[in-house]
C-alpha cells in the first residue's frame, strides 16, 4: 500500500518536498560550489523506467534527511538531459540511470546506481 501512496504523491506533488528540481546549468555549478560548505547530492532519473521509478520510491519512502543536512537536486532526465551530461562531465563520474551522486566538500564522495541506491548510504558519507 505503500508504493500507492507515494505513486499518488509523485503524481499530485512531483518530487519529495525536501528536493529542488535541478534545471539550470547555473543551478547546477551553484550546488557543486555550495558543496564546498554542505553536502550536495543529485538523482537522476528516468520517468520511463520501472528501475528508476523503484530507486526513487525507496529514497522518498526511507528519506529522513532534514534540509539542514544536505541539499538534494532531482534530475528529470527526459526532460533534463543537456544537465545530466553536465553533472557527468563536472563531477567526472559516468552517467548511470537511475543515480545518485553525493558531492562533499567540493568533491565526490559517493556515486551509486539502481539498487545500491539507499538513504543509509547517503548517510554515511555525509556524517
Amino acid at each position: 500500500m505503500g508504493f500507492l501512496k507515494n505513486f499518488n504523491r509523485d503524481i499530485n506533488q512531483g518530487i519529495h518536498e525536501n528536493w529542488t528540481s535541478l534545471e539550470t546549468e547555473d543551478q547546477l555549478r551553484k550546488a557543486i560550489e555550495d558543496s564546498k560548505d554542505k553536502p550536495v547530492g543529485f538523482f537522476k532519473h528516468s520517468t520511463r523506467c520501472g528501475i528508476s521509478s523503484r530507486a526513487k520510491y525507496v529514497l522518498e519512502d526511507d528519506w529522513d534527511l532534514a534540509k539542514d543536512e544536505i541539499d538534494f537536486y532531482y534530475i528529470d532526465l527526459l526532460k533534463f538531459r543537456p544537465i545530466s551530461n553536465l553533472v557527468a562531465e563536472l563531477t567526472q563520474v559516468i552517467h548511470q540511470s537511475p543515480q545518485i551522486i553525493i558531492m562533499k566538500d567540493g568533491d565526490v564522495v559517493l556515486d551509486a546506481s539502481h539498487h545500491d541506491i539507499t538513504v543509509a548510504e547517503i548517510k554515511e558519507v555525509i556524517e
